[in-house]
């Protein structure tokens, strides 16, 4: 990218971040597929993602972080397997971890599970950074219609009902897929929940 598209890249996250501080939702690329999402430590943003989704509140939300090295500020305890799985990841991969913190109660499941993923996508993670805090990210569709693989498809309702949509990758063309998630256990276990 030249150094004027990463300008003007960045004035896009800044204006998804300055929105995201104030308690918004944002529609933005990912790692995967566009996202909804807001500041994960916001329980009223939250919720607000869950209204605009249709979503169960008991279905906890993704998460993500910049680098690995933020996973330990939100998992009470990060199993010695997960630092293995995030070192030889090649594609995307959210990991659910026992037990959450540091973020919006309402995010995480009834059993205190947070699902986080590290992205190593330049809009998504410079979102994270700017903002200093971890980002929700659910697939910006209503619960229950299909991911949206590319900007083309996420529905009037979504674009709507968000305080903000990035400009960044709008002409994707799709050919992505949501990411594998995998639920770390005591002593060990991993359970693949979505490959």
């Amino acid at each position: 990218m030249t150094p004027e598209e990463k300008r003007e890249i960045l004035a896009d996250v800044d204006r998804a971040c300055k929105v995201i501080q104030e308690g918004g939702i944002v529609v933005y690329p990912t790692d995967t597929i566009w996202g909804i999402g807001c500041d994960a430590t916001n329980a009223d943003a939250v919720a607000r993602v869950y209204e605009i989704k249709r979503r169960a509140d008991h279905k906890a939300l993704i998460t993500l972080v910049p680098d690995a090295g933020w996973v330990e500020r939100y998992v009470e305890e990060v199993p010695d397997v997960a630092w293995e799985l995030l070192d030889v990841a090649v594609d995307p991969m959210t990991i659910v971890y026992d037990r959450g913190k540091n973020v919006a109660t309402n995010l995480m499941g009834e059993d205190g599970s947070i699902g986080l993923r590290v992205t190593s996508e330049f809009y998504s993670r410079e979102l994270c950074r700017r903002l200093r805090k971890p980002v929700v990210s659910s697939s910006a569709n209503v619960s229950g219609d299909p991911s949206p693989m590319c900007f083309a498809e996420i529905s009037k309702e979504i674009l709507d009902a968000a305080d903000y949509v990035a400009m960044y990758r709008r002409d994707d063309k799709g050919g992505i897929k949501a990411s594998t998630v995998i639920r770390l256990g005591a002593g060990g276990l991993i359970k693949i929940l979505r490959s």
